[in-house]
């Protein structure tokens, strides 16, 4: 029996390290004592830090790279390791994607059971850099009075000071370094997350690929922005800001309570729509400030063409598309489909995929405000068994699919399934079901949605095993 032993705080200890954990961390062994390692990767001889242990682990930090990995690279972002925003820009890119594979594989063996997995290769990306079309930065000051704009450390609220982000989009930069000059000018006063006083609490930035429209909202304490007039301004004469951009709304969003969700309800506008316009294919949706919209299109429109492709629609199937956001999937799929639900629970996405349903002169999707998982088993219900879906198409959040919804799902019996994951846990757990309530799993597909992170996309095809 391996002999373990338990290493002391701040001992500092020679580790090989072997494997990834789920949050990027890396995994090793000393003396049979399992230690998490973070900013390691699979291959690197270390010496590290022993920070905390419990009974069976613990977590150390690199204190020397004795012998680097042959997947270490030199990170192109000067806080990734501060930054909670990529855990593991240090690995090459080819390493990144075989992780995300396996992740995705080893879930559905270890939780859902499934052996002999249909599953395809990964979905990457050409250039994994510059593809976030969004970006939130909250707004502090330290303690000598200075402002601070930048992104939050990992598992903090302490705000790292930077304008750059080399996932972000290349106008991120110019329009932080302009808004930050107007805050600092008109002496405007920044939120404290403690007192609840101050005004500007974030900024977000959105940003259409396609049409190069830019919106800026400035998340604030109050109901109104001093000199909103100067800001506008300096917004739209911003220098250094690319050619090909161009500021179409500026706009205020009120949040006053004292909570750590980021946006209120209330968007105030000050110059422009409150939206802006952007296609993934050549679908035109509307985004504004509350709008979910997923952060790159480039691997989007990949994930939506799978999704297509999986759902296999000839012209003639009854679709429901269940956590429809603001009908991105829902209207990819009407111009393939006969008829298309969206379902989405919150209200102002349910009144985006209308209008973007107008928007697209598409006639043959409807779309219901509430629960996926009240609202199909309440219709379901209501019709006495009788409405039926050829094709059922499910995006959760994280936590996946609630059972009373699979449950129905599984008395419509539809033809196909096509799960949209944004978790390989929850997918692996659901897919359980699903197979052990008669369906099988035909193919999987991970897509790499969000390079240097440690998420990955995933899309799943089901057939009926009665309907072969």
């Amino acid at each position: 029996m391996e002999q373990v032993k338990i290493p002391g705080k701040n001992e500092v200890v020679p580790i090989i390290i072997e494997d990834i954990g789920a949050d990027g961390e890396g995994i090793g062994k000393v003396l049979g004592f399992t230690l998490f390692v973070k900013d390691a990767v699979v291959g690197d001889e270390l010496l590290v830090r022993v920070m905390k242990t419990k009974k069976t682990y613990g977590y150390a930090c690199i204190e020397q790279i004795v012998t680097p990995s042959p997947y270490r690279v030199t990170p192109r972002c000067e806080i990734a390791s501060k930054c909670g925003g990529c855990q593991i820009q240090q690995l090459s890119y080819e390493e990144q994607l075989r992780y995300k594979q396996n992740k995705v594989l080893n879930c559905l063996k270890r939780i859902g059971g499934i052996e002999n997995l249909p599953m395809e290769p990964i979905v990457g990306m050409e250039n994994p850099y510059y593809y976030r079309n969004k970006a939130q930065f909250p707004v502090g000051k330290r303690p000598d009075g200075e402002i601070v704009i930048g992104f939050y450390a990992g598992r903090t609220h302490s705000i790292i000071d930077t304008a750059k982000c080399h996932i972000g989009d290349e106008s991120t930069e110019p329009l932080i370094a302009c808004i930050r000059n107007f805050l600092k000018q008109e002496n405007i006063s920044i939120y404290d997350e403690e007192s609840h006083k101050g005004l500007v609490r974030h900024i977000l930035l959105r940003v259409g690929f396609t049409t190069k429209e830019l919106m800026i909202c400035l998340i604030i304490n109050g109901k109104e922005l001093p000199a909103s007039d100067k800001l506008i301004k300096q917004i739209l004469a911003c220098p250094n800001l690319p050619k090909e951009f161009k500021v179409t709304s500026i706009c205020l969003n009120k949040n006053t309570k004292k909570t750590n969700v980021i946006l209120g309800e209330e968007i105030i506008p000050l110059y422009g729509p409150t939206y802006i316009t952007d296609y993934i294919g050549d679908i035109k949706y509307q985004i504004s400030p509350l709008s979910f919209y997923q952060v790159n299109p480039v691997q989007t429109k990949k994930l939506y063409d799978l999704a297509l492709d999986y759902a296999e629609l000839t012209g003639n199937e009854l679709v429901w598309d269940l956590y429809c956001g603001i009908g991105t999937i829902s209207l990819f799929l009407a111009k393939k489909a006969k008829m298309v639900y969206g379902v989405e629970i919150i209200p102002q996405a349910i009144e985006d995929a209308k209008a973007n349903a107008k928007l697209n002169d598409i006639n043959n999707a409807e779309f219901f405000v509430g629960a996926a998982e009240e609202v199909l088993p309440k219709q379901y219900q209501l019709s006495g068994g009788k409405i039926y879906a050829d094709v059922i198409v499910v995006d959760p959040p994280r936590k996946g699919c609630e059972e009373s919804l699979l449950e129905t799902i599984v008395s419509m019996k539809p033809k196909r399934i096509v799960y949209v994951s944004c978790d390989p846990a929850t997918l692996a757990r659901d897919l359980k079901y699903l197979i052990e309530h008669g369906y099988d799993l035909k193919k999987v597909r991970p897509v790499d949605q969000f390079p240097h992170s440690v998420h990955v996309e995933c899309v799943v095809m089901m057939t009926n095993s009665g309907q072969k």
